[in-house]
This record gives C-alpha cells, sequence and structure tokens, in this order.
C-alpha cells in the first residue's frame, strides 16, 4: 500500500529558507564583546596612583642615567648659584650621568652606548634581552611631561628599548 501525499505536478519549488541561526550566533557573541569593551574605552576617570614601596635593584655599569629637570624661573641651569628649583615653564635640561646634553647629543651618546655593548657581545645575535642596556631616568616632580617624554622618544631612536624611572623611596611603616 503506497500513500501518495501532496500533489505531483511534476515542478519541484525551491525551499528558499534561510537558516538564521548562524547569523543570531555571531550577533551575540559581537554583542557580548561590545559590552565587555565600551565601558573600558569609555570610562576615562582622572586618577592619582599609588606610590607603593619598590624593591632594590642592581643596576649594571652598561645601563644609562638621565637626570631631566628645567630651568629656574630666572633661567638659572641646575648647579648654578641661586638656582632655585625646577619649574614647569622653564627650558629642559637633560643630563647624562652629571654631564649636559642637548637632543642631538643625546641621540649619538645612546647609539654609541648601544653599539658599544652589541660589539662587546660579538654582536646582537649573541645577546639575550637582559643583555641589552637599559635608560634609567630622574625627572624632577616639577618637570613637564614634555621634556621627559622628548628624551624617551631619543633614547627609542637610537635603540634603548627598556626605561625604567628612578624615585624617590619611601618609608615603608
Amino acid at each position: 500500500m503506497a500513500m501518495n501525499v501532496g500533489g505531483d505536478s511534476g515542478e519541484e519549488t525551491p525551499l528558499s529558507d534561510i537558516n538564521t541561526t548562524p547569523l543570531v550566533d555571531v550577533m551575540l557573541v559581537l554583542l557580548i564583546i561590545f559590552l565587555i569593551a565600551v565601558p573600558v574605552v569609555i570610562q576615562t576617570v582622572e586618577l592619582e596612583l599609588p606610590v607603593l614601596p619598590f624593591e632594590v635593584t642592581t643596576t649594571k655599569k652598561e645601563n644609562v642615567l638621565l637626570s631631566i629637570t628645567t630651568t629656574d624661573a630666572a633661567g638659572r641651569d641646575p648647579g648654578e648659584e641661586g638656582y632655585s628649583g625646577a619649574t614647569p615653564g622653564g627650558n629642559c635640561r637633560v643630563y647624562w650621568g652629571t654631564s649636559p646634553v642637548d637632543s642631538n647629543e643625546l641621540v649619538s651618546k645612546a647609539v654609541k652606548q648601544l653599539e658599544d655593548q652589541i660589539e662587546s657581545f660579538g654582536g646582537v645575535e649573541n645577546m639575550t634581552p637582559e643583555d641589552m642596556p637599559e635608560v634609567h631616568i630622574r625627572g624632577d616632580i616639577n618637570t613637564p611631561y614634555k621634556c621627559i617624554g622628548g628624551a624617551i622618544y631619543s633614547m627609542q631612536r637610537a635603540g634603548f628599548a627598556k626605561v625604567g624611572f628612578i624615585s624617590t623611596p619611601i618609608a615603608v611603616e
């Protein structure tokens, strides 16, 4: 006993229903991603970051110590008689160790320092990231970011990848 369901007129009509399940799945995943990412991007709260105690670390002799400050209100450099401290409106002053340097001299000294370090290892291929010299920056509290940022940029142009900041240690109770 055979049963014929529906009429067979010989014409096959294509099934035109689109499967929307994968589309809905992708849209839900994107919605979740945006719900997580958007609050991070939008919220910009001004913070006063905490001052924390730090561990004392040893330094290598090939590391570079930069001291960055500005002239005082009267235009005097640090070390000059009557210097009253860095002022935000003063001219930037960068010291390599204790010697003052301008931005061009800073880059050339940094390149030379890096080349000497690489040469002492017989080439960069023989060095590990720990062998690369670091830049340690001592920035006066009243020095504008443009002075410190300019020094960091100069050191990056020279090839230094690791920069650290030196601060006054706080008392740990």
